[in-house]
This record gives structure tokens, C-alpha cells and sequence, in this order.
């Protein structure tokens, strides 16, 4: 049951902007689900969810890594190390990298599994990252900073 709640809680964050536990819980139910305020805490700490700022002000819960955090860690050194710049182009992302490093973050991209992303094509040094909308394409640049910040 753990397991098939976990699956619902990353389609629901990933489908809306949830900003609290309350909101999740609230989903949750709405799918049929009986949860506690402590089961979405456990939930949300099992599933290692983070917010981030949504650029209305609030915040909503995401998944940045789905990888054990020994190797997800190791992907988000590659690509804080190889990014130079990123812009967009409706839902095409295009990501600058240090010359030579292209594969390598585009690979760390494809690792890190960004539900946003349908592909990537890598160059020397630059990324075409394949976005199924512009919203989600500005969404990607929020994780993005997110993590090449810390």
C-alpha cells in the first residue's frame, strides 16, 4: 500500500503545486487514501521531496532526485561543474556548458529522471533539452538553479 501511495504523491506533486502537508493529505484523500498528518510527514521524508518557490510567492513540494543519494549527488557535482548558462526557447531548453561537458550533463540530466524532460541531445558544449511544455520548461530552470546554487 506504502508503495502505490508513494506513486500517487509524486503524480499529484507533479500535477499540481503543493505547497503543504495538509493540501498532500487532502489529495490524498480525494484518491482514496486514508492518511494522518504524521503518515505525509513520513511520506514526504521517505520520498526525500523538496520545495521549491513557484514565482508567485509560494512554494510547492518536487522531486529533484529519484536516484539513492550517493549517485544523484554525484550527477549534480557533473552538472554544477560543466553548466555555464541555460535560456529557453518555448519548451526547449537550452543549456551552455564548459566546452567538451555537454555529454556528460546531458547525461546527468537523463540520470537525475526530471519528469519535465522527454530528451536530450548533447553537442561539445551545448544541450538541447526537450520540454513538454513552457511552463514545465520554467519549472526545469528553477530546479536547475536550485541545484547548481547549493
Amino acid at each position: 500500500m506504502k508503495k502505490i501511495r508513494h506513486r500517487k504523491i509524486v503524480e499529484i506533486i507533479e500535477k499540481y503545486d503543493v505547497e503543504t502537508q495538509e493540501e498532500l493529505a487532502s489529495y490524498l484523500k480525494s484518491a482514496g487514501f486514508t492518511v494522518t498528518q504524521a503518515t505525509v510527514s513520513r511520506d514526504i521524508r521517505e520520498l526525500k521531496l523538496s520545495k521549491i518557490p513557484t514565482g508567485s510567492g509560494k512554494q510547492k513540494y518536487v522531486v529533484l532526485k529519484q536516484d539513492d543519494s550517493h549517485m544523484g549527488d554525484k550527477y549534480i557535482r557533473v552538472l554544477r561543474d560543466g553548466f555555464a548558462s541555460m535560456d529557453m526557447a518555448q519548451n526547449i531548453l537550452v543549456v551552455k556548458t564548459v566546452s567538451g561537458m555537454a555529454m556528460a550533463v546531458a547525461a546527468a540530466l537523463d540520470a537525475l529522471k526530471f519528469p519535465e524532460i522527454v530528451g536530450c541531445i548533447a553537442g561539445d558544449d551545448t544541450i538541447m533539452v526537450a520540454v513538454r511544455t513552457t511552463e514545465e520548461t520554467l519549472a526545469l530552470m528553477e530546479k536547475i538553479h536550485i541545484m547548481i546554487e547549493k
